[in-house]
């Protein structure tokens, strides 16, 4: 079955099944405007971690979208993506920073979810201290975090870590750590279920509940600052759909899984759930993305990997008034 046919099926089903009162259309949008394009280009990266852009499908429909694509492109490509204009909105907060930095048009919008990654190590590794010298293994996680969580306890993340990731175009990094020819491995959701299925390695870090990594959004949405003055009404469209179906994800996290499996999006119902269930998705309305914002860039400007302050990569990058609006609009 095609992607986008699979992909509407869920998500009709899962409509029919509970989630009708996520898809009425809000009183909100008669006061809005009508929509500047009917066009919405979303990632597509395989991640479960992800689910609420998946969700957001039929969501995007009640809000007046008529085309949603889902665009290829692994964890590592999105923003590059965004840039080129072959994304409209992506979710990843591990590149944003260096890449607004270095004058990228692109603006966050809203925090989506803590969590996501577990940092796996070999026997005898009990803390990210103890990889001096070692090798890490990536897939689609951000070099950034890698880096920025070496620095954190003194590490270089230049000299004192090696790692080899899935875009070098060599052997699979989750492979080579299963097999022990590297030390560690930083991973997304279904990565970390798999391994502990394969029972390789142990967790030394887990961003859904160590600190300070829990207290912050892990996925944020972002869009190009070009999409965001050109289509307003759109931006807090999309903006909506997401943070509503993360609120679907929190509320029937089985009921989703259930329809992502069937519906062709992952195999492994046992890993969608565990991970579903695991991330506190309705952390989008307790938590303040400018703090995530402030706490990332301060620590890369601390550990010497950006030149620019908080207040400025806060100032060129971000544009809370969409959130800031359907946070009233939606008693968050």
């Amino acid at each position: 079955m095609p992607l986008m046919q699979s992909r509407r099926r869920f998500l009709t089903t899962l409509s029919m099944a509970g989630a009708v009162g996520f898809l009425r259309t809000p009183p909100a949008l008669a006061g809005e405007g009508p929509l500047e394009t009917t066009t919405v280009r979303l990632v597509n990266d395989r991640s479960i971690c992800i689910a609420p852009e998946y969700v957001a499908d039929e969501l995007l429909r009640a809000e007046g979208f008529t085309d949603i694509r889902y665009v290829e492109a692994p964890g590592g490509q999105q923003v590059d993506a965004l840039v080129r204009g072959e994304l409209d909105f992506c979710n990843f907060l591990g590149a944003f920073i260096p890449v607004i930095e270095a004058g990228s048009p692109i603006v966050v919008l809203a925090g989506i979810n803590i969590g996501c990654l577990e940092f796996f190590a070999r026997e005898g590794i009990r803390h990210i201290a103890d990889l001096k010298g070692r090798t890490i293994g990536l897939r689609a996680a951000p070099v950034e975090l890698l880096k920025l969580m070496a620095a954190e306890v003194g590490l270089d993340p230049v000299k004192d870590i090696r790692w080899v990731a899935a875009s070098d175009g060599g052997a699979d990094p989750l492979e080579l750590f299963v097999q022990g020819k590297i030390e560690a491995f930083l991973g997304f959701p279904p990565e970390p279920q798999e391994l502990r299925a394969r029972r390789a390695g142990h967790v030394i870090l887990n961003t859904t509940t160590d600190r300070p990594w829990s207290q912050y959004f892990c996925c944020m949405l972002a869009s190009s600052r070009d999409y965001v003055r050109k289509y307003p009404v759109a931006t807090k469209r999309v903006l909506r759909a997401v943070l509503k179906a993360a609120d679907i994800c929190a509320a029937e996290p089985d009921r989703v899984a259930r329809r992502i499996v069937s519906g062709g999006f992952a195999e492994n119902y046992d890993y969608v759930s565990e991970t579903l269930r695991d991330i506190p998705y309705e952390k989008w309305r307790e938590y303040d993305p400018e703090d995530t914002m402030r706490f990332y860039a301060l620590r890369l400007h601390e550990a010497g990997l950006i030149k620019s302050s908080p207040q400025k990569i806060i100032a060129d990058g971000t544009d809370w008034h969409f959130l800031n609006e359907l946070k009233r609009e939606l008693k968050a």
